[in-house]
C-alpha cells in the first residue's frame, strides 16, 4: 500500500524543489562538537538539497568560513577550543564573512541565551533539540532575509 500524500506534504515538496532549481545548492557550514549532531544535521540538510561542510568547534568554523564563505552557518554555542559566541564575533568582524547569516543553536536555554547570541551576531536562535521542520523554517527565514528562496 502506498502512503497518502497530503497537500501540506506536496506543498512543502514543491517549495523545496523551487529552491533546488537554483544554479547551485546553498552551502551550509554545520558547527557542533558532537559528531552525532553534525551527522544528523548533515543528513537533514543534504536531503533538503543543501551542500554541507562541517566543523567541530568555533576555531575550525572560522577557519573554514574565511577560506570559503558558506551561504549560512548553523552554530552550536557550547563548544571546546572556541565557543560559538566568540566564533560569531570573529565571523562578524571579518569582511569576508560578515554578511553570512548565522543560526545559533543551544541546548542551554539560559546561558548563553538568545540575547547573547544576537549580540554576538546571530541572525536567529534555536533551542535544541529542534524538529527538522523547525530547523528548515529558520533556514528559509535566514535565506529570505538575503533575498534567496
Amino acid at each position: 500500500m502506498y502512503p497518502v500524500i497530503t497537500s501540506r506534504i506536496l506543498q512543502a515538496y514543491v517549495q523545496d524543489m523551487d529552491r533546488r532549481l537554483l544554479p547551485r545548492p546553498q552551502r551550509v557550514l554545520v558547527v557542533d562538537d558532537v559528531a552525532e549532531i553534525r551527522e544528523l544535521w548533515r543528513l537533514w540538510l543534504t536531503f533538503w538539497g543543501f551542500s554541507v561542510q562541517e566543523a567541530r568547534n568555533g576555531a575550525e568554523a572560522v577557519e573554514k568560513a574565511v577560506a570559503s564563505p558558506p551561504d549560512l552557518v548553523l552554530m552550536d554555542l557550547w563548544m571546546p577550543v572556541l565557543d560559538g559566541l566568540q566564533a560569531m564575533k570573529q565571523l562578524r568582524g571579518d569582511v569576508r564573512t560578515a554578511h553570512v547569516p548565522v543560526v545559533a543553536l543551544s541546548a542551554q536555554g539560559v546561558i548563553p541565551n538568545a540575547e547573547a547570541a544576537a549580540e554576538a551576531g546571530a541572525t536567529m536562535f534555536i533551542q535544541k533539540p529542534c524538529e527538522p521542520d523547525e530547523l528548515l523554517r529558520h533556514i528559509r527565514t535566514a535565506f529570505g532575509r538575503l533575498g534567496v528562496q
